[in-house]
């Protein structure tokens, strides 16, 4: 590669790397860093004093701020399984329907299906809310038809953090169908053919052949699944505020309460850490399975 050619290639890579470095590297690197200040976020950077891991000490000890946040650490990592554990076969289901091309109206499911992702989370939550009102909410008034009473959906400990798994589900499952029906795609049909004149049947057919060449697909799924799950904030902080009794209180709702609210720069940034480097591990340790199951 000639001297020009490098110039040329650097040239044309600045402008990304520099928003990259401008709007992510940056922050992340200045958020470690007040992870290990004693700072307001009231005052200036100058302000900050460095106070080493006490920070990290304090939100994993025994006091009311460890016990709020390994409360909302356990909140959020409930969410995040309860979402992945229902988005990924809701969406292999959907696809394995929406494929199929001799249903009827398969091409608006898709579009139905899609829609519902590119619904800003904000209306979504609004709508939700309204939804699972214990009184005039159509939930419950359904509910009623089958003789069932009222549900307190969003005010109660044991239903609130599920039923805002629910909404989650609703508006992003229909991203993670197009990209099963977009793995669906990459299996040759003659591997389909082959195996039905040899007798399987559909079930067969799903777990030896679908089910195995989505591999990839569902990986790809679970690792978006999972971070979308560990970002959530509109609806906590538009429906339930955190509670009942602290149960909706998800990390990112607690850390801005912490960091903003409470002005507690250095805890929030030691809370952000502490959650990145949570999200990298179980990152790895599922790509890690992952490799592991090729591998045998």
């Amino acid at each position: 590669m000639t001297r020009t050619h490098q110039h040329s290639v650097w040239m044309m890579l600045a402008p990304a790397v520099s928003l990259i470095g401008a709007f992510i590297v940056v922050p992340m690197v200045l958020t470690v860093w007040l992870s290990l200040q004693h700072w307001s976020t009231q005052t200036g950077f100058q302000t900050a004093e460095f106070v080493g891991l006490d920070n990290f000490r304090e939100i994993f000890g025994a006091t009311s701020v460890g016990r709020d946040f390994k409360g909302a650490l356990v909140n959020t990592a409930l969410y995040t399984l309860m979402s992945v554990a229902l988005i990924l076969p809701v969406s292999v289901g959907l696809g394995l329907l929406v494929y199929q091309r001799n249903v009827a109206g398969g091409n608006a499911l898709r579009t139905i299906l899609f829609s519902t992702y590119m619904v800003p989370m904000i209306a979504v939550a609004l709508v939700w809310s309204k939804l699972y009102s214990p009184s005039e909410g159509p939930i419950n008034q359904m509910l009623g038809w089958l003789g069932i009473g009222p549900q307190p959906w969003l005010s109660s400990p044991s239903t609130a953090l599920v039923s805002i798994v629910v909404l989650n589900v609703w508006q992003q499952v229909g991203y993670f169908t197009v990209l099963v029906v977009a793995g669906l795609t990459q299996i040759p049909t003659s591997l389909y053919e082959a195996a039905t004149i040899d007798g399987a049947d559909g079930r067969q057919q799903f777990t030896a052949i679908t089910l195995p060449l989505l591999k990839r697909t569902l990986l790809f799924s679970a690792v978006i699944a999972i971070i979308n799950a560990v970002q959530v904030f509109e609806p906590v902080a538009l429906i339930t505020q955190g509670g009942p009794v602290g149960s909706t209180n998800v990390l990112t709702y607690h850390i801005r309460r912490v960091g903003i609210e409470r002005a507690q720069g250095g805890l929030g940034s030691a809370m952000a850490v502490t959650l990145m480097l949570s999200l990298i591990v179980v990152i790895f340790a599922l790509f890690a399975f992952a490799r592991k199951v090729d591998d045998e």
